[in-house]
């Protein structure tokens, strides 16, 4: 009986303290962006999930939905301007369900040929565990141009 109370008060401590670093992470994360926000000057919104975002231009043409399969120009980086993935000017395809929660949302925002800036917080989308070279809990900001809807 001794090791079944440990094992549950073992689970519950370790369960509190994920939800405590991904609740640091929320407010860490949206601290760095808003100081991203006025630091370059930008007029961005927000979503209800917590998706920043910058529309430039909103394109004119198809506007997709989150089962869509796009061509999108982008370059990702840190809000310290260290860039971590880039395509080239032809872009590349993808389904939208297939990539992070802040893309599938993000992309949706803009018709083709539309361009901007999508600020994403942890929890969009990497989550607080490190992915290849990207740290744990960081935000991520992509320049976009949705070149196609397919």
């Amino acid at each position: 009986m001794k090791h079944l109370t440990f094992l549950i008060f073992t689970v519950i401590l370790f369960s509190c303290q994920d939800d405590d670093s991904n609740i640091n992470f929320d407010k860490q994360n949206e601290t760095e962006i808003l100081n991203y926000i006025s630091t370059n000057n930008l007029s961005a919104q927000k979503t209800a999930s917590g998706l920043y975002y910058v529309i430039d231009n909103p394109g004119q043409g198809t506007q997709p939905n989150s089962n869509s399969t796009v061509r999108v120009s982008y370059k990702g980086y840190f809000t310290d301007g260290d860039v971590f993935d880039q395509s080239n000017a032809s872009g590349i395809s993808f389904g939208l369900q297939q990539v992070i929660q802040g893309w599938t949302e993000g992309i949706q925002l803009f018709k083709e040929g539309g361009s901007g800036k999508l600020l994403i917080p942890s929890r969009l989308g990497y989550g607080p565990k490190d992915n290849r070279s990207i740290p744990g809990g960081s935000v991520l900001i992509f320049d976009i141009t949705l070149l196609e809807v397919q």
